[in-house]
């Protein structure tokens, strides 16, 4: 049986970062609820980039419909727990992992105790589990956790990092005393102020709020696994510029283009006020 060596496992990292960085990376941890589309892939990424902590969290299996995007969807794992598929899939990479198992998911009362002894929240949740999103965005807030949220969004990827001290994500996204539908789509134009990829959906009726599903890409989870990452390293390294909210980033592949976007105010900004309400009378209405 191989022996497994840690610096010999990431050793082709350093270079992109120093032998004490990478030491930095392995005595972190790192909070991801949600283990299904971007979440997966988070975490997998983050295991070859050599964090060495996580407290990981979801309740779901995975299905047959998860095959499109989600990292440890096959046929072997239809109907297991996408947590324990992929503790194994990260142990398999790294054994030596510290991992703590939430296998009921986040639990918003609980947020506190999910996020303990962290020093970071990757957010890994599904796009409509806004009440445990602003439970941990919340929890992240009061004990001053930096917080990061990537969105894959057709071919590509919107990404917003909430710092310490900076605007929280309430403030940001506006979401309080709106309704359910409402939510969802402050949460969609907060996210993507560029909106770089509604051009490319070619069949918007395949977004159906009432039923909680929208179309997805492989290529948007891997993306957004990739923006993600670099902001938990500059984060955890303290090393490089970090974007914070009200700034963001957004790529999408299809368009070839980048877009970085500044919205003061968040939703309250004119441009995103204008962006919910034509959205309102284009998808609730």
């Amino acid at each position: 049986m191989i022996q497994f060596d840690f610096h010999k496992a990431f050793s082709r990292t350093t270079g992109w970062v120093t032998e004490s960085e990478l030491q930095r990376l392995r005595n972190s941890r790192v909070a991801i609820a949600g283990l299904g589309g971007v979440g997966g892939s988070h975490l997998l990424t983050l295991t070859r980039l050599g964090v060495g902590g996580f407290n990981l969290a979801d309740f779901d299996t995975f299905a047959i419909e998860n095959f499109n995007r989600q990292a440890g969807a096959n046929l072997t794992t239809i109907g297991r727990p996408k947590l324990d598929v992929l503790l194994e899939m990260a142990l398999s990479i790294n054994p030596e992992l510290d991992i703590n198992k939430f296998q009921r998911g986040v639990e918003p009362a609980r947020a506190e105790h999910f996020l303990s002894d962290c020093d970071l929240y990757l957010d890994g949740l599904d796009f409509f589990a806004l009440e445990a999103r602003r439970a941990l965005f919340s929890a992240c807030d009061r004990m001053k956790i930096p917080a990061v949220t990537a969105a894959p969004l057709g071919m590509g990827s919107a990404l917003l990092n909430f710092l310490p001290g900076g605007m929280n994500f309430e403030a940001y996204f506006q979401l309080e005393g709106k309704g359910e539908y409402q939510q969802y789509l402050h949460f969609l134009v907060g996210l993507a102020p560029a909106a770089l990829h509604a051009t490319s959906l070619v069949l918007p009726e395949r977004i159906d709020l009432a039923a909680k599903k929208g179309p997805s890409t492989p290529m948007g989870c891997e993306l957004c696994a990739g923006l993600a990452a670099t902001q938990v390293l500059k984060i955890l390294l303290g090393r490089g510029k970090v974007l914070a909210a009200p700034w963001g980033l957004q790529f999408d592949a299809y368009q070839n283009r980048l877009r970085r976007t500044w919205r003061p105010g968040g939703n309250r900004h004119p441009l995103q006020r204008l962006a919910i309400w034509l959205g309102e009378r284009r998808l609730l209405g």
